[in-house]
């Protein structure tokens, strides 16, 4: 974890998904293929550090209700491209959205596996899915993806690349869960329950932090869901994102090195 996590004042889970071991015995490489959080809090310091790593294109799975509420902060020589979608992608963080109603930390995990069964056929989420894929396959240098909290929109989609560079399912959940331990927890924490109290009244200290964490199940359940659909992962790839066999070569032929 030390290794890839970037630690940031202001903004969360930003870290290299790359570096894993992937197909054919190859490795992704690293320094490509980041992820994160929203970067409205983020310290001038952050935005220099970001600015170092060359990032070329950002694909930013926010609405736009949640890119007025929290604008990017950028570093003043910012030049990436900047992709989004004009629609909401979820109405509303995940996170968010699961604590309509729940009282205790077993609703809220149940809330977000019911989200979960859900989230690879969100017309404007899959939208974003099918623009990620396509950056990736450009290959002009490292890019980003990040939601609001940057665990469960960016989970998905970083965890459907893991698996179409041919990283283990046990590393890809473990790198999911990653997100649990990467950057201030407390902070996000305490973010989340100001923005989740604010919207759905009184709601205890464990609930909030089932909601602000991942479990495994969560990403094991979205790819069940998919396969039960369209008959395997690959399948959904394919026909939901338009990444087929030779996206997929093309992605590995940009991303992985001996």
């Amino acid at each position: 974890m030390q290794t890839r996590v970037l630690k940031l004042a202001g903004v969360h889970n930003f870290r290299d998904y790359g570096g894993y071991a992937a197909a054919d015995g190859a490795r992704i490489k690293p320094g490509l293929l980041w992820r994160s959080a929203q970067h409205g809090e983020a310290s001038d310091q952050d935005l220099a550090d970001m600015q170092a790593l060359g990032i070329k294109t950002v694909v930013d799975l926010r609405g736009p209700s949640e890119r007025e509420a929290t604008p990017c902060r950028r570093h003043p020589d910012f030049a990436a491209e900047v992709l989004f979608h004009p629609d909401e992608t979820a109405g509303l963080a995940l996170h968010t959205e699961a604590a309509d109603g729940v009282m205790t930390a077993a609703e809220a995990r149940a809330a977000m596996q019911r989200l979960y069964e859900g989230i690879p056929f969100r017309e404007n989420l899959s939208f974003m899915l099918r623009q990620y894929f396509e950056v990736l396959r450009r290959a002009e240098g490292p890019s980003l993806v990040h939601c609001v909290a940057g665990k469960d929109r960016t989970g998905f989609a970083v965890a459907l690349a893991q698996h179409v560079l041919g990283v283990s399912r046990d590393d890809i959940l473990a790198d999911y869960v990653l997100t649990n331990q990467a950057g201030n927890i407390e902070a996000r924490i305490a973010a989340g329950a100001t923005q989740i109290r604010a919207r759905h009244g009184s709601i205890s200290d464990d609930t909030i932090r089932t909601l602000m964490g991942v479990e495994a199940d969560y990403i094991v359940t979205a790819f069940d869901r998919a396969a039960e659909r369209y008959g395997s992962l690959d399948s959904y790839l394919a026909g939901a994102l338009g990444v087929d066999a030779a996206v997929r070569d093309d992605l590995r032929r940009a991303y992985l090195e001996p």
